[in-house]
Formats: C-alpha cells, sequence, structure tokens
C-alpha cells in the first residue's frame, strides 16, 4: 500500500471523526436551548427531552474516545495531526460537561415545579446569560469546524460578558431574598443555574483554546485575551 493511500485514508479518518465531533457539539448546544426553555416556560416535558439527550452526548463521547484511541495506535500521528487528535479529545470532554451543566438546569427546574415554585422571577436575565453563553458556543463550534484562529480569538475576548452578566444575576437574587424570604430557597436553585450557564461559557473558551493549540501550537491558557492575541500574531 502506497504512502499516498495510506495519508489519503488517514485524512479520510479525521475528517471523519472531525465531522462527529460537530455532531456531538450541535446535539450539546440543543440541548443547552431545551433546558433554557424548559426554564422559560417551566416545561417538565422539555426538562426530560434534556436529561435524555444526556444519555446520547454520553455514549457519543464515549464512541468518539474509542476511535481517537483506534486512529493514535493505528497511525501514530505526529505534528498537527496529533495535536488535532489531542485537542478533539479534550474538545469532547468539554462538550460532555456542556450537556452535564444543561442537565443539571432541567433537574433544577423539575424540582422547582414539584416544590410549587411561582415562575415569577429573574427569569429573563438567565435567558440573557444562557444566550450569550449559547452563541459562545455556537461561535466555538464554528471555530472548530473551520480551524479559524480569528473566530476563535473572539471567544476568549466576549468571554468576560457572561461573567459581568452573572454577577449583576447574583446581586439581583440576593436583593430578591433579601426583600422577600419566602423566595430564598428558589432564587438559591435559580443560583446554581446561572452558575451552570456561566460554566457553558467556560467550556466555549476552553474549545477556542484548543483550536488556538491544534493550529499555532501555541498553549494561550491563563493568559488575557490580549495576551493571546499577541501570542499568536
Amino acid at each position: 500500500m502506497t504512502d499516498k493511500h495510506l495519508s489519503t485514508q488517514f485524512d479520510a479518518e479525521l475528517s471523519g471523526i472531525s465531522t462527529r465531533v460537530l455532531e456531538m457539539g450541535g446535539m450539546v448546544e440543543a440541548q443547552v436551548a431545551q433546558a433554557v426553555q424548559a426554564l422559560t416556560t417551566f416545561s417538565t416535558e422539555a426538562a426530560s427531552i434534556v436529561l435524555k439527550t444526556e444519555e446520547r452526548v454520553n455514549g457519543m463521547e464515549v464512541e468518539i474516545d474509542r476511535e481517537l484511541h483506534s486512529i493514535i495506535a493505528r497511525r501514530q500521528p505526529t505534528a498537527r495531526d496529533l495535536r488535532l487528535l489531542i485537542a478533539i479529545s479534550k474538545t469532547i470532554a468539554n462538550l460532555e460537561r456542556v450537556g452535564d451543566e444543561a442537565a443539571r438546569i432541567a433537574r433544577t427546574v423539575q424540582r422547582l415545579i414539584d416544590a410549587g415554585v411561582s415562575s415569577r422571577l429573574p427569569i429573563s436575565d438567565l435567558t440573557f446569560e444562557a444566550q450569550l453563553a449559547t452563541a459562545q458556543l455556537r461561535k466555538a463550534l464554528d471555530a472548530f469546524a473551520r480551524l479559524d484562529v480569528d473566530r476563535a480569538l473572539e471567544v476568549l475576548k466576549q468571554d468576560d460578558e457572561i461573567d459581568k452578566e452573572f454577577d449583576g444575576l447574583m446581586r439581583k437574587l440576593i436583593t430578591y431574598m433579601m426583600e422577600d424570604p419566602r423566595t430564598i430557597s428558589a432564587a438559591i436553585d435559580l443560583v446554581f443555574v446561572a452558575k451552570a450557564i456561566e460554566r457553558v461559557g467556560d467550556h466555549a473558551k476552553n474549545l477556542a483554546e484548543v483550536i488556538i493549540y491544534v493550529v499555532k501550537g501555541t498553549d494561550v491558557r491563563h493568559n488575557t485575551p490580549e495576551a493571546a492575541e499577541t501570542m499568536v500574531r
């Protein structure tokens, strides 16, 4: 078998596994959106769909991880190909954790509904935070599909927006609890929801850092967005 044929096969395997990652990413993105819908509409049906999707996401992570180990063992890749496979491993781990956060939101919604809690809480603020986080995740997945460093840098630069929204929401929930102690239990649940949404944004940031590593071979973790951009230019 010629080296060219082996190379073509390897490229096809890399393309196939990258497609699977994007499929998993799309599933997780939809899962987060469904969790937010469950929260905004207090829908037990939407929450149940999120929890069912979690099983599929977990299964897909295991399947892709198995494929990765097989490719590495058979092909013994080096340089950028090896970086890509390492990045895919980190990417599916982050996506699985995003799915976990969506499931956490869904379980909280179920608990609030079972407790008969009123939905008249600062849900709209949570929805806005979730929209920011989902947009970040979508942008990170787009950067992965294109191996686009500029797109990945945008994700890093916009991460602070979610953090600021989270801080503002915390202040608002504290005010609710101080003004009406009856809201304390539900407000604490919403704190955990807000934290779960913030973590979705954090995982999107992690994906962006992985993409930069694949393309540039530069580890920009634990650096400011400005420093990261300087490192890759």
